[in-house]
């Protein structure tokens, strides 16, 4: 039986960088999986789109607008010509979708991932390269963002993870 997304926390880095984010404006969460990266942004007051390709436990995540789709098969962009202040992804690797990622970012819009790098195969899943990011390959995909911060290592002795804070556009960025 698998974790209740109910009782799913949001990943601390997430929350960490998420205030980052103006109050009310959108926020993308791809392959948002049971839904609680949705709902930490819902009760911060922001407007929530939710992308996966099962939303059923996404549902939990009352308010936020859920689309139904397989972000792996080939299929068009869902989200053509959408804009977000803030977009995540967290434990999901799909390269192709970078380019999309970055350009649905609006100007001084924040991207916050966190997903599995090299190494973790020594921890569990995933153990396929194909799926864990290379040693910096996380800041070499956000390229043309202004870093706030980045992470790459063993977290608390049971995965390997990069972790990203970036903003579209310039300037100084307080860090949280």
């Amino acid at each position: 039986m698998g974790a209740d997304p109910l009782n799913a926390r949001p990943s601390p880095w997430i929350v960490r960088f998420a205030p980052l984010v103006p109050v009310g404006a959108p926020v993308l969460d791809l392959a948002c999986g049971g839904g609680r990266h949705c709902r930490h942004f819902l009760d911060h007051g922001h407007k929530v789109t939710g992308v996966d390709r099962d939303i059923a436990q996404a549902r939990l995540a009352e308010g936020a607008e859920l689309i139904q789709a397989d972000l792996e098969d080939g299929s068009p962009w869902p989200l053509p010509g959408r804009r977000f202040a803030g977009v995540v992804v967290t434990n999901f690797l799909w390269r192709p979708l970078f380019p999309h990622l970055l350009e649905s970012l609006s100007e001084g819009g924040v991207l916050l991932c966190e997903t599995f790098a090299r190494g973790n195969e020594a921890f569990g899943r995933p153990r396929n390269p194909d799926h864990l990011l290379q040693r910096g390959e996380l800041l070499h995909l956000a390229a043309g963002l202004t870093v706030v911060a980045y992470e790459d290592g063993i977290v608390e002795g049971r995965a390997v993870v990069q972790r990203l804070c970036a903003v579209k556009g310039g300037g100084p960025v307080p860090i949280p």
